[in-house]
This record gives C-alpha cells, sequence and structure tokens, in this order.
C-alpha cells in the first residue's frame, strides 16, 4: 500500500492500512462534495506598512489590503482582544488572509526594495482603521503570517505610511473563497504526557503505482491536547510543522510538487495523528 522509498519511520503493516484507508475515504468524499474553494480576485489597496529584514536591515514594505471575497474572522471585541494579546497562546484566533509572492519595487530614494501583498477581509480592515489596537493586531498577525511562509525575521518596530496606501501596483491574487480551520479537530482526547522532540512521520503516495494523485502525510503528536496548538504551513515541496509550546517540530522536503490552495489537514485527537494530504500537481 505504500511506496517504501518514501517512508521516513516505521509503523505496523495493519496500522498504515487502516490509516490509510480512512483518510482516503475522508479525503475522496470531501473533494466529490465541495465546491471550489479559490477564485482569482483584484484587492482594493489598505496601508503599506514599512518595516526592516533581519539580519540585513534591507527594507521590506507590507502592502495590507482588502476585499470581501477574503472571509471575515470570527467576531472579536477590543475586551477580547485584549485578552487575547495577554494569553499564552493567541494563536486560537485565526485571521482568514491571502499572502502573495514577493515582488521587487522601488521606494521614495529610488531604491530597489521588496514588497509584499495580504490581503483580508474589507469589513475587518475598517474596523482595524477605527481602533488603533486592532490594526496594530491585523499588522503583527500578518508579518507572523509572512515570516511563516516566507522563512523571514521581521523587525516588529514598523510604520505605517501616510500618504501611501500601496508600493507598487495592486495585482491580482488566487484567494480562498471559504473558511476552514487549516486542522479540524475530530474527537476529544484526556490530557496526555507533552514529550518535546522531532515527531514520528509517514509519507504514502497514492496510487502506490504509476502516477501519483496524492501525497499523504501521518505525523504522530503524542501529548498536543489541541489542534490550537498545531501551526502547519503547506509549501510546494516542504511540509513545516510546529507544535506549542514548544512540543514538537517538522521541517521536512518531499520529492513532489504539490497544490498547496487544495491540500488539507484534519487532526484526531483519539490517535493523536495529524493527517495532512497534498493533491500532486502533473509537470
Amino acid at each position: 500500500m505504500t511506496d517504501s522509498s518514501l517512508l521516513s519511520s516505521e509503523l505496523e503493516l495493519q496500522q498504515q492500512e487502516e490509516l490509510y484507508q480512512q483518510l482516503l475515504l475522508q479525503t475522496m468524499g470531501r473533494m466529490q462534495t465541495e465546491n471550489p474553494v479559490s477564485k482569482v480576485i483584484r484587492p482594493e489597496p489598505g496601508i503599506c506598512v514599512k518595516t526592516i529584514l533581519e539580519p540585513g536591515k534591507q527594507k521590506i514594505f507590507i502592502n495590507i489590503c482588502q476585499s470581501n471575497s477574503v472571509p471575515p474572522p470570527p467576531e472579536l471585541s477590543r475586551e477580547e482582544l485584549v485578552e487575547l494579546l495577554q494569553s499564552e497562546d493567541p494563536s486560537g484566533y485565526r485571521v482568514p488572509m491571502s499572502l502573495g509572492e514577493p515582488h521587487i519595487e522601488v521606494d521614495n530614494s529610488s531604491q530597489g526594495c521588496s514588497a509584499y501583498d495580504v490581503v483580508i477581509n474589507q469589513d475587518f480592515f475598517q474596523k482595524c482603521q477605527k481602533d488603533p489596537l486592532f490594526q496594530q493586531f491585523v499588522i503583527l498577525v500578518s508579518i507572523e503570517g509572512l515570516e511563516n511562509k516566507y522563512s523571514l525575521e521581521l523587525n516588529r518596530d514598523w510604520k505605517v505610511l501616510k500618504n501611501r496606501k500601496f508600493l507598487g501596483s495592486v495585482s491580482e491574487q488566487n484567494i480562498r473563497t471559504k473558511s476552514r480551520p487549516v486542522i479540524q479537530e475530530l474527537q476529544p482526547q484526556e490530557t496526555p504526557t507533552a514529550a518535546p522532540k522531532r515527531p514520528e512521520f509517514t509519507l504514502l503516495v497514492e496510487p502506490p503505482a504509476g502516477d501519483p494523485e496524492y501525497l499523504i502525510a501521518e505525523i504522530m503528536l503524542p501529548g498536543v491536547l489541541s489542534s490550537r496548538a498545531l501551526v502547519l504551513d503547506v509549501g510546494e515541496d516542504q511540509l513545516v510543522l510546529t507544535a506549542r509550546p514548544s512540543l514538537f517540530h517538522l521541517d521536512i522536503f518531499h520529492p513532489f510538487l504539490v497544490d498547496q490552495e487544495n491540500s488539507v489537514a484534519e487532526y484526531n485527537n483519539s490517535r493523536q495523528i495529524l493527517t495532512v494530504t497534498m493533491p500532486v500537481v502533473s509537470l
């Protein structure tokens, strides 16, 4: 059932077959019933934020744009935001956003610089404009999103440009149109003992012979209490997973090009396993 050249850890054959069949039924059923989850849009300018890329001190500009094609985040009051920022793990509240690829622009000093476009829900953007605390929050979330996606280290001493809403020209983006968590909880689980380490994992391909259609990662995470502690980033040929606070960290490259937008992940608390299904892009 598996391509042994892709296995990075060993499981009993019976466990592999059971997990694989369960996941395949879930994945195929979902792909047959769900509507398309992305479309091309042209966002409206919002604010332009200037910061510094560490450690080289290069200037970085972040264009935070707005579009109602991006799903809104859950309702959040100012009091709840203050409580969230004071909590040890604010990652439980997620702001849906589209993170564009970097593009080269020219600043006011005629110097070349890098700019990134971030698109958030228009109504939420307007709410952030009315309250400086919300604006700081969405800037921080945007910076963290770019750092996670592109492995950057950005200075937190940013500046919002007063006379510029966008650096460069507004371009189209392919965004997700349906709001869904990156990781979905399936069943509750009693509190296990945390074990800081690199997790064991298995990579499977389907079908096992011929051209692969799906790459499936099964990651064992004993000690993880909730999917809210997980931060997952699926790249074209890379998978990065962090379990907070410092329980697990996994950063692997694989020999396939996958469809990031249509990849899905589910965390099964009863088995303490995260399953990531990634459609393989045919070249």
